[in-house]
């Protein structure tokens, strides 16, 4: 399968709404357990991440809508999509991940792979300038 045969609405969530593989497996970690408060040290080594890039992650998965951190004692995060319509289509992005890792990660690479490209395009002397 290819990320050709992702589904429309899958595909423009991930265009849209996943900067990179690691925060849609932070995503699909804190799915696994709804219930489940994840401790960013716990998140970082069950993603083989730095803990402050987990910490980051998690602090931008409660900004998307997808987590609620909870402060007390220590900070955790637990999975709460902010809408059942997000709920859902997290649903679909996570059975989609799992029957087309491959075109999943490929279009989050390209989106990746393409702002890469305008960057170092926004450097580029060019004989017309």
């Amino acid at each position: 399968m290819t990320k050709a045969d992702l589904p429309g609405s899958v595909r423009r969530f991930i265009l849209a709404s996943v900067p990179s593989v690691p925060y849609l497996e932070a995503i699909l970690l804190l799915r696994s357990g709804p219930g489940a408060a994840w401790e960013p040290q716990v998140v970082a080594r069950r993603l083989y991440l730095a803990q402050p890039h987990a910490e980051n992650l998690l602090r931008a998965l409660v900004q998307a809508g997808v987590a609620q951190e909870v402060p007390q004692p220590h900070s955790h995060f637990m999975y709460q999509p902010a809408t059942p319509e997000l709920a859902l289509m997290l649903d679909q992005l996570a059975q989609a991940y799992a029957t087309n890792l491959l075109g999943v990660t490929d279009l989050i690479h390209s989106r990746v792979d393409k702002r890469a490209q305008q960057f170092a395009d926004a450097f580029r002397w060019r004989k017309d300038s």
